[in-house]
């Protein structure tokens, strides 16, 4: 068999959460996916299109980013050290109403494209206004996305009749599903305080007929409950549940608050949790009671949340924040161990979002999206282990990034940008955001 690609003598991780490495090994790849990964003492010889030489690096499948807004770029340093609620409706609500554009959204969302795929990520459930132009950024750079369609009660870039959002949403999935292989169409509804029961209905009715994944903020701080105009439960997942807006392609964000009959709720619904501990903390919000939630077999995987609330995209840091965070408090080192966060990053973050099986590992016929890392890093020595790459790993190490197939990384350099070109559009971008006459008042 001739192969595409042939990625040689390199340490492999097949399935993050396991021990197995084979050292050295090799991956072969035809076309969009993975065809044999052995030791090197089978390594296939003869034709074979291109041969990454893995020397000293590590290979592991691509991380999965579970929930990012990839746009707020933009707004990265603009609003820091707020709680949500001063940070959304004083600061972030603002800037969008007055900045927010097809142009950039693009421009914005082709930077995190980039920085995500520069720090090891190759899959990315996004949801944003002008959701279009991401999924056009992260197609035409090669990052594989989960794209929603924001959907909100209150007159939002793209769509400034509310009265039109469901429209909105359904003309963007119409345009994308089975258009892209790399971009799977999805509704975003905010949340239950932004959106109202009947939006939320609409929403979820739409997502069922196309058949995509819907998304919502659920239970992230603790008033959010009273924020909700027609609560028809106790806490936000239970109004969601009463709603009958739980079920296997829904997918919860943050779920902060969520108390022990809500997890059973989501594990009983098969409803999916991402979490995203930097963010939650930065706006000092909470931490997700992840541990309970993994325990009672919940689906779940890791984000980040966006640029401007992160205020990175880099999941190797988040990977290593969440395995330590959950460990403060009760004072327990083995909960959550790295193991568990790197399938949370991988595999089981991959499953959460509804994507294609054998994504999130380096077994034959999974899709051929694959990191190597970089083992020679002073902070990676002495020892190779799946650990390490929690505790010890980050972004910079990534040195060659492949997503279906394609080299999209190699030797840290970007093959399918111009990376100083985007830096320089979100730049002269930027130079507007500044002048934005943030609001003050509440910031302290």
């Amino acid at each position: 068999m001739k192969f595409d690609l042939l990625v040689t003598n390199c340490v492999i991780l097949p399935v993050p959460g396991t021990e197995r490495l084979i050292s050295p090994g090799y991956v072969a790849i035809k076309g969009s996916r993975i065809v044999q990964v052995g030791s090197m003492d089978h390594c296939p010889q003869g034709d074979t299109g291109t041969v990454v030489d893995g020397q000293g690096q590590l290979a592991m499948p691509g991380l999965v980013n579970g929930h990012c807004h990839a746009p707020m770029t933009l707004f990265r340093g603009l609003a820091d050290d707020l709680d949500l609620a001063t940070w959304l409706q004083h600061h972030i609500f603002p800037a969008e109403a007055a900045m927010v554009s097809p142009e950039m959204v693009y421009w914005c969302g082709k930077l995190a494209a980039a920085e995500m795929l520069l720090s090891g990520t190759t899959t990315v459930a996004d949801g944003y206004f002008f959701e279009d132009e991401v999924a056009r950024a992260c197609a035409e750079v090669g990052l594989r996305c989960v794209a929603g369609q924001a959907v909100i009660d209150f007159p939002a870039p793209g769509a400034e009749d509310p009265a039109c959002n469901i429209e909105v949403a359904e003309r963007f999935l119409e345009r994308w599903q089975g258009g892209d292989p790399l971009v799977t169409p999805a509704v975003f509804a905010h949340s239950p305080y932004t959106c109202g029961n009947r939006t939320l209905l609409r929403a979820k009715a739409l997502a069922r007929r196309y058949r995509v994944p819907l998304f919502i903020h659920s239970a992230e701080t603790g008033p959010e409950q009273a924020q909700i105009a027609e609560p028809l439960g106790r806490t936000p997942i239970e109004h969601l549940s009463a709603l009958d807006l739980l079920d296997r392609d829904t997918v919860c964000v943050h779920c902060v608050w969520a108390d022990a009959p809500d997890i059973d709720r989501l594990r009983k619904s098969g409803a999916a949790v991402i979490t995203c501990p930097q963010s939650n903390a930065k706006l000092a919000s909470g931490r997700a009671p992840l541990p309970l939630m993994l325990e009672q077999g919940c689906r779940v995987g890791l984000g980040t949340d966006g640029a401007a609330s992160n205020n990175s995209l880099d999941l190797f840091r988040e990977m290593g924040f969440a395995a330590r965070l959950h460990k403060v408090n009760p004072g327990r080192p083995a909960q959550l161990p790295a193991r568990d966060v790197l399938a949370m990053a991988t595999h089981h973050g991959a499953e959460a979002l509804g994507l294609a099986s054998g994504l999130g590992r380096l077994e034959p016929g999974a899709p051929a999206d694959m990191v190597l890392v970089d083992l020679q890093q002073p902070h990676l020595q002495p020892h190779h282990s799946a650990n390490l790459l929690v505790y010890s790993g980050c972004g910079a190490d990534v040195r060659t990034v492949i997503v279906n197939g394609r080299v999209i990384v190699a030797d840290r350099e970007l093959q399918t940008m111009d990376l100083r070109e985007t830096c320089a559009q979100v730049r002269r971008l930027a130079r507007s955001a500044v002048r934005f006459p943030l609001d003050s008042s509440s910031s302290g």
